[in-house]
């Protein structure tokens, strides 16, 4: 069976056997005191009410999923790998210990194995996943193409989170406390300098602009002209009638139909034209 690749595949992608161990005996009870954090972590907002639930949960039917640990720089200490939610639950209610596998693993796999954990459920801001990538890139010279294989995602969808990470601070600020959303950013990042980002987000921020909207506003200040609505193709029946009219007065007519009511438009180029036409109107 050929050996499976990829974030996106799960965890047993990364540390083969992980999964099959924990049918197994390679369940140890660890003390909480003993596990670090992931100094690799890419999540740096964890909701309070999420662990609050977490930690009445393992209160009453404890830790049912192992943590995945490795051994740390220190005797007897270990390094999370995958399970900081877990753990900061279990701490949260003072639990003494908890269920752990102890793995080997890499700088690298602490990232990667992080990244999965917190991608497949949804766990990641934007700006927290734009980390992540980064150091898959610059730490550990992974592409833009390899990093979208092992997080199951696309090529530019991974090139397009990098990108986020050279908003300014306001703007990245803004985005990590929910008041303008992913789409708001990227259509700032047409923009070709900082301050003209921040000068767009006050205006999104003050006239609440939606995203189309706010693409909109960044083609003006990047001196795009705005794209202009594609007319409607003409009323057969009111091209009938302006035909008609102009074969029974002998001159162009418009005829502009709104849902109430319109206008008629008759055109004359001379002032015999225009006596004519009134003789016709008025029958004088």
């Amino acid at each position: 069976m050929p050996k499976k690749s990829g974030l996106g595949k799960g965890l047993d992608a990364l540390l083969p056997g992980a999964e099959d161990q924990l049918s197994k005996s390679g369940v140890r009870q660890i003390q909480t005191d003993r596990i670090l954090p992931n100094p690799r972590q890419p999540r740096a907002n964890f909701h309070a009410d999420e662990l609050d639930e977490l930690a009445a949960s393992i209160r009453e039917h404890g830790v049912i999923q192992p943590l995945i640990i490795t051994a740390g720089d220190s005797p007897g200490s270990y390094t999370l790998i995958a399970g900081e939610r877990r753990l900061m639950a279990a701490k949260l209610i003072e639990l003494q210990d908890v269920p752990a596998i102890i793995r080997e693993a890499s700088d690298q796999d602490l990232v990667e194995l992080a990244l999965v954990e917190n991608v497949q459920r949804a766990d990641l801001g934007p700006l927290e996943t734009a980390e992540a990538y980064r150091q898959l890139t610059e730490d550990f010279g992974l592409s833009h193409e390899e990093i979208a294989d092992r997080v199951g995602k696309n090529r530019t969808t991974v090139t397009n989170t990098l990108r986020l990470m050279k908003l300014p601070g306001d703007v990245k600020e803004a985005l990590v406390s929910g008041k303008i959303s992913e789409g708001h950013a990227r259509a700032m990042l047409s923009l070709s300098s900082e301050a003209a980002q921040s000068a767009a987000l006050k205006s999104i921020l003050k006239l609440s602009l939606n995203v189309r909207q706010s693409e909109e506003l960044v083609r003006k200040l990047s001196g795009e002209k705005p794209h202009k609505p594609i007319p409607a193709p003409p009323d057969p029946e009111i091209k009938a009638l302006e035909e008609q009219l102009r074969q029974r007065l002998g001159t162009k007519v418009s005829l502009n139909q709104r849902s109430k009511g319109g206008t008629l438009t008759i055109h004359y180029y001379s002032a015999e034209e225009l006596d004519s036409l009134l003789e016709m109107i008025l029958g004088e």
